[in-house]
């Protein structure tokens, strides 16, 4: 199997993954509508980061580990779900809290510099690692790729390398669609019902993570 031939196929189911809703998609869109583009950035960024992690344990042999492991994917599945639930229940505060304020005009959202930067990563990479379903995904996506007469453990460094880059670029150009219209999401009636939409939508998305099976 020709290498050249694998990696066009390989963008191409790519670039349809990464087109598909969940837990990554809601948040970068609630970083980018919230917090602008330089808000979404990290998120995008911690995001891929775990991708690439879960590439490299799977041409290890650990991600099929967990795939096979009841415990380590139960394990896996709850801290994912809590995170989740975690994060929504956060922007459901938010809106809470912002019930009753009269401002005008929209509300600038500020993080605190280098800190903010590293948290907004955090919360990207654990949303990715904590997700088991990478793990079941990564054990049979990648050799689908891999020719025989190639290192498997090389090759498939290679090719997240790959996925990683088009995944940042596609997602940092959503995050900078959704920013461009920042000042709207961010007036206080429409910031309010981002915010619990959201919430809504990470909740939703940890009971999912929580309630499916390996």
């Amino acid at each position: 199997m020709d290498l050249l031939p694998s990696v066009l196929t390989f963008v191409a189911a790519v670039l349809l993954i990464s087109a598909s809703p969940g837990p990554a998609m809601a948040l970068i869109l609630r970083r980018a509508a919230l917090r602008g583009f330089r808000g979404a950035v990290p998120t995008v960024l911690g995001l891929e980061a775990g991708l690439y992690v879960w590439a490299l344990l799977a041409a290890a042999g650990f991600a099929a580990l967990v795939a096979a492991s009841e415990v380590a994917f139960l394990v896996l599945r709850v801290v994912g779900a809590a995170f989740l639930i975690v994060l929504g229940i956060r922007a459901w505060r938010t809106a809470w809290r912002e019930r009753g304020q009269v401002v005008t005009g929209p509300v600038a959202v500020r993080e605190s510099g280098r800190q903010g930067w590293w948290t907004a990563f955090a919360e990207g990479a654990i949303v990715q690692l904590a997700n088991p379903k990478a793990a079941v995904f990564m054990v049979a996506f990648y050799p689908q790729f891999v020719p025989a007469d190639r290192p498997l453990f090389a090759t498939t460094a290679v090719l997240a390398l790959v996925q990683v880059a088009l995944e940042t670029v596609l997602y940092l150009a959503l995050a900078a669609g959704v920013a461009r219209a920042g000042g709207w999401f961010r007036r206080p009636r429409v910031r309010r019902r981002l915010e619990a939409v959201s919430g809504t939508v990470l909740v939703g998305l940890g009971v999912r993570v929580a309630a499916t099976g390996p």
